[in-house]
């Protein structure tokens, strides 16, 4: 592939997860009484169940895939995504529904993990944070745009049968253009052998690099409060600012604010520097969601102050996302298949439980999300802030 085929394939991988969690949310009210779900969060499970069988798969695709290479595990992931697909065209139960959802993570898990891979195959450091910046402003069309996709499928036939209908198709695409345009970027002599020790002998130093796990943490708090807004959106835009079948719009333009984020860091990132932009975006959503949480508890909350105000963390974490995995994966080249999936498998699965924490205390205001990106984006500063110090005292 030309760079710039390259860039768009891993911006298809990392966007194949988001669609499959995006273009679901139009279709939560129906799932809640098709299945005659009791409680009004209870439809945000799909999306937790399938974050969850990503975060899990992600674990074991990493030394699978340091040992057979990068193409034939996302051969094998998305095709395990395609027919888990069908599964949740067939559910007849919400509990059936969940498994299929879970066992469709699983697939999905190894394109999100040979992403990241096969760029830190093919590029290192602020590079690496560039092509990253690069894929995630090209991927950010999906969020920007899936919701809306959902909204329209619902409109020509409203079942959430072709939502997920919707899914399988994009998963067989995906696969096409794999089988068809991808070449494999892990050069032979840079395979890991399958053994246990060798397993091992991966997991623990990615597992005891101080740098690579220090920013993992962090990129998870964070995610985790990005997916607690993505769990309650729809219900803080319906519920509580009555926004009704605008909600794809308004939800597409939060999302825009990521891939102008991405846009920006690709620019910046060379010049200022990973740590720095990190720090600095992550000071900014401390400060805006204090202010924010002061307007929510004083009861000045709008639509256009909540559009502003959480547009504005949003693109904050916009350019954390590429610099944190960035930084994480740096001293791991030697291991990246391996290095990526622990990366991946914490984030993902971390993520995904802090998310549906914050999605679960949803009380028909927005307080409770605001409270959360406060205490999990200091976490995350004060994470980053200690990871840094031994390398600032070094050079120093």
């Amino acid at each position: 592939m030309a760079f710039g085929e390259f860039v768009a394939f891993i911006a298809a991988c990392m966007a194949l997860n988001a669609m499959s969690i995006d273009i679901m949310l139009p279709a939560l009210p129906l799932l809640h009484d098709d299945f005659k779900l009791t409680d009004p969060n209870q439809a945000q499970s799909i999306i937790a169940f399938f974050l969850i069988g990503t975060g899990f798969s992600q674990i074991f695709y990493g030394p699978l895939a340091d040992r057979f290479g990068r193409k034939p595990i996302i051969i094998a992931g998305l095709s395990l995504f395609i027919v888990a697909g069908f599964l949740t065209l067939l559910a007849d139960s919400f509990a059936a529904l969940l498994a299929a959802r879970a066992l469709q993570g699983i697939g999905a898990g190894a394109p999100r993990v040979m992403a990241i891979s096969m760029v830190r195959d093919c590029y290192a450091g602020a590079l690496m944070a560039r092509v990253m910046s690069l894929a995630v402003m090209v991927f950010m069309i999906v969020p920007v745009l899936a919701p809306s996709l959902g909204q329209l499928v619902l409109m020509a036939a409203p079942s959430w049968h072709w939502v997920f209908g919707v899914l399988v198709a994009s998963g067989i695409a995906l696969l096409a253009w794999t089988i068809s345009r991808l070449s494999e970027t892990l050069h032979p002599e840079r395979r890991m052998p399958l053994t246990p020790r060798a397993v091992y002998s991966a997991y623990r130093q990615t597992l005891t690099t101080r740098r690579c796990m220090g920013y993992t943490v962090a990129v998870t708090l964070i995610f985790g409060a990005h997916m607690g807004f993505i769990h309650s959106s729809q219900q803080i835009f319906v519920g509580v600012f009555h926004a009704g079948d605008s909600f794809p719009l308004l939800f597409a333009a939060i999302a825009l604010t990521t891939g102008l984020a991405a846009f920006t860091n690709s620019k910046l990132v060379r010049r200022v520097g990973m740590r720095r932009l990190s720090v600095s975006a992550l000071v900014a959503i401390v400060v805006i969601n204090i202010f924010h949480l002061a307007l929510d508890l004083a009861g000045y909350e709008t639509l256009l102050l909540f559009m502003l105000l959480q547009g504005a963390s949003v693109f904050a974490f916009g350019l954390l996302g590429a610099n944190l995995n960035a930084l994480a994966m740096e001293p791991m080249g030697h291991i990246a298949g391996t290095a990526s999936s622990i990366i991946g498998f914490v984030s993902t699965i971390g993520g995904a439980l802090i998310g549906m924490g914050i999605g679960l205390t949803f009380n028909g205001t927005v307080i409770p999300l605001n409270g959360a990106y406060v205490a999990l984006a200091a976490a995350s500063l004060a994470i980053a802030w200690f990871t840094e110090k031994p390398m600032r005292a070094q050079d120093e």
